[in-house]
């Protein structure tokens, strides 16, 4: 069975484990540090925050921004459900703009026309989340324009998007957004078991975000409000979580990272191998912003169905019967039963709904091999 994504460990990564298995620390110890500064300067960011899981370093992200009870958050419908549930851990409402038919990224023409609407009634968003969907960024550059007029933080879900490039420079550097956030599950370019990383080039920022991971909780004198009693001394600042990375799993990422450069090349050169297999048949393949360069976490199509006379559903069973598992990223998350009982209706987002009527998941992994991407394509074409 070919599976849409999976992760790449080798002997290096095994050993990088061991060899923190057999040290003092296996949690709270340097692997932490030498992980967050290598993603760091990798994508040229000031400072980077380890967690659990990339959920989590949305919801402190959310927290550090200041958002809570009476603000908004705006995302995109098409994405994982954290982009949206992060907000709703911080008490706050969710919004949602509406994708670009070409990228399936949120679109800048539906923010833009949403934000002027928001400020005649008085409610603006306190936080905007574009999500880079399969690993391509948004127009950031726009987007940070109208945080600009209009007074929004911003925070990127590049859940997908390690290794990407925008604007000539790496998604995270921060360059158009307040913080970004990284995902390191085993489907993702790069893997730390779970995992998850905010990146930021604010120190304010920076501070906030680990205390948030750890209790709340603070060793340094300068943010305590007495003198410390003595070198045991400790003081809870706010309401924090236990959101901290193991040394067993930041040891893996360090390790992973040395590989980074080579995961995105062969994303890429399948990437552009799938546009040429699947020129003759009834889909519409991704298209590429030309100031993006896509690390590619995923490859998605859409399938025209004036011509296909098979549905979505006979489509994913005939290629599971012939040893290929698609998927679909995203369900619509505004059509989610939660949201829904909170006032949302599908109609909100038209272009996210045509978009999941259409779209299906092709596999995309570091190791699949030319062979096996031939065998796909010819089994879709079978189907089709």
């Amino acid at each position: 069975m070919i599976f849409y994504g999976k992760q790449d460990v080798n002997e290096t990564d095994i050993r990088a484990v061991e060899e923190v298995l057999r040290s003092d620390f296996l949690t709270q110890g340097p692997a932490i540090e030498r992980f967050e500064r290598c993603v760091a300067d990798y994508c040229g960011a000031k400072y980077a925050v380890a967690v659990t899981n990339a959920t989590s370093a949305l919801h402190i992200a959310c927290l550090a921004a200041g958002l809570g009870k009476g603000d908004v958050l705006w995302t995109s419908p098409i994405t994982f459900v954290a982009s949206a549930n992060c907000a709703r851990y911080c008490g706050a409402d969710v919004d949602f703009v509406d994708i670009d038919d070409k990228t399936y990224n949120m679109s800048v023409t539906a923010l833009e026309e949403k934000l002027r609407q928001a400020e005649a009634a008085g409610r603006l968003p306190k936080v905007v989340v574009p999500v880079h969907l399969a690993g391509q960024s948004c127009d950031m550059k726009r987007i940070h324009e109208l945080a600009t007029a209009y007074g929004f933080m911003v925070l990127e879900d590049a859940s997908h998007a390690v290794g990407a490039e925008y604007l000539g420079g790496k998604v995270g550097s921060c360059a158009f957004s307040d913080m970004a956030v990284f995902s390191f599950h085993p489907v993702k370019i790069i893997t730390t078991g779970e995992g998850g990383m905010v990146l930021t080039n604010s120190k304010e920022l920076y501070e906030k975000l680990t205390l948030y991971r750890s209790h709340g909780i603070t060793r340094d004198p300068a943010f305590m409000t007495q003198e410390s009693d003595g070198p045991w001394y400790y003081q809870q600042i706010n309401l924090g979580f236990n959101f901290r990375m193991t040394d067993i799993q930041a040891a893996l990422g360090c390790s992973q990272m040395q590989r980074l450069d080579e995961f995105v090349a062969r994303r890429r050169y399948l990437a552009a191998r799938y546009d040429k297999l699947l020129e003759r048949l009834p889909l519409v393949t991704p298209h590429v912003m030309s100031d993006s360069v896509p690390s590619w976490h995923i490859y998605i199509v859409r399938v025209d169905f004036s011509r296909v006379k098979r549905t979505k559903q006979e489509i994913f069973e005939k290629m599971r019967e012939r040893g290929v598992t698609l998927n679909l990223h995203y369900i619509p998350v505004h059509t989610q039963p939660y949201y829904e009982q909170l006032g949302h209706r599908s109609e909100e987002c038209p272009e996210a709904m045509k978009y999941y009527e259409e779209a299906m998941t092709l596999p995309l992994y570091y190791d699949l091999t030319d062979e096996e991407q031939n065998m796909i394509v010819d089994k879709l074409r079978e189907v089709l």
